[in-house]
């Protein structure tokens, strides 16, 4: 795929603070090492990049942020590390933007099926267990006879930052 039609996440304008990013860096680290995983320096780096914004980030975003920085790398190693974070939980794929943001909840449920909220303006992801909402898709798929295989569910819209940023300039919601 060319590197255009990959590009399809813009990250988020909002960045982490410092020590909530180190906390991110640390927990992963911590998630790593409880599971026997090794948590590479290029797999720390790559996640540091996805953990410092509050939106979602493509691939070839993050290549380019570290290859901004001096790491010059193929785009097969960062998604090899974007993997192996994956695997690990401490990261998710944003399915409908083709990018990944950090797991941000210390625990998920038994289930561990989140929602994540997206917003159309910033670009910010919030993620919440919404089990009554997994549970009424296999109700409606079991009543059609067929197995869902939700692992996600992803809604798109106005975080509150933003509505209350439109509602201060007296732009109509949407």
């Amino acid at each position: 795929m060319s590197r255009s039609s990959q590009k399809v996440a813009a990250p988020s304008r909002q960045s982490v603070s410092p020590s909530r990013l180190s906390q991110a860096v640390d927990r992963a680290r911590n998630i790593f090492a409880n599971r026997n995983l090794r948590f590479t320096a290029l797999r720390e780096q790559v996640f540091t990049e996805i953990a410092a914004t509050t939106g979602a980030i493509g691939a070839y975003d993050i290549l380019e942020k570290l290859s901004n920085k001096g790491t010059r790398l193929a785009p097969i190693s960062v998604y090899r590390s974007i993997d192996a974070l994956l695997d690990a939980g401490v990261i998710h794929r944003l399915e409908s933007k083709n990018a990944y943001f950090a797991c941000r909840r210390h625990e998920h449920g038994k289930e561990g099926r989140p929602i994540f909220l997206s917003c159309e303006k910033c670009g910010a992801v919030t993620e919440a267990e919404a089990q009554r909402i997994f549970e009424g898709i296999n109700e409606v798929a079991h009543g059609q006879g067929f197995q869902a295989k939700v692992k996600f569910v992803e809604v798109s819209g106005i975080c509150a930052r933003c509505a209350a940023k439109s509602s201060k300039a007296g732009e109509p919601a949407q």
